[in-house]
């Protein structure tokens, strides 16, 4: 199924490329998952009227629609800044001593309990159950990179080098 564009202009030059990631799918309902990914990977989250205009151009219920995107844990359905930064808080790197890069995190980062992305939207904490780099623990991944064996300081040090790069 397609979406006829002629009948909503505006959210055809609004969605324009929302329209392409459909298109490279041929537009499958069965391909929700690579199609709804794609998105994430445009806009670095699931914007509600994206998934609501996902739905419609596959002719699909937005329940449907909302349905994947909260069931798998991939998905996210609020912005995350330019470097997610995952900590991992797994049976090893709990014991040596992820809290702690968690806490240093969020104090260099400024982040208010509750918050995960900084004002700014350079930087979302997030910690996940295991990044199944239990040799390198405590680990920590920012975007694709994996980094091991982490103190306080090291964990710093990253952080203060991205923002070098982003001239901070």
């Amino acid at each position: 199924m397609s979406i006829n564009t002629s009948e909503a202009p505006h959210s055809a030059r609004q969605f324009a490329k929302v329209l392409q990631i459909l298109a490279s799918f041929g537009n499958e309902e069965a391909k929700l998952v690579p199609i709804l990914q794609a998105v994430q990977e445009e806009y670095r989250y699931l914007p509600e009227e994206v998934m609501t205009f996902v739905a419609t151009a596959l002719g699909v219920p937005p329940a449907r629609v909302y349905g994947v995107a909260t069931f798998y844990g991939h998905f996210a359905l609020e912005p995350k800044g330019k470097y997610v930064v995952r900590v991992c808080d797994g049976t090893a790197c709990h014991v040596k001593g992820s809290q702690n890069l968690v806490d240093t995190l969020r104090g260099i980062l400024k982040l208010p309990e509750g918050k995960k992305t900084t004002p700014d939207m350079l930087f979302t904490l997030e910690t996940v159950s295991c990044l199944g780099a239990c040799g390198l623990a405590p680990a920590v991944v920012i975007n694709e990179d994996v980094h091991g064996l982490m103190t306080p300081e090291s964990t710093a040090a990253l952080i203060e080098g991205i923002r070098r790069e982003e001239g901070l």
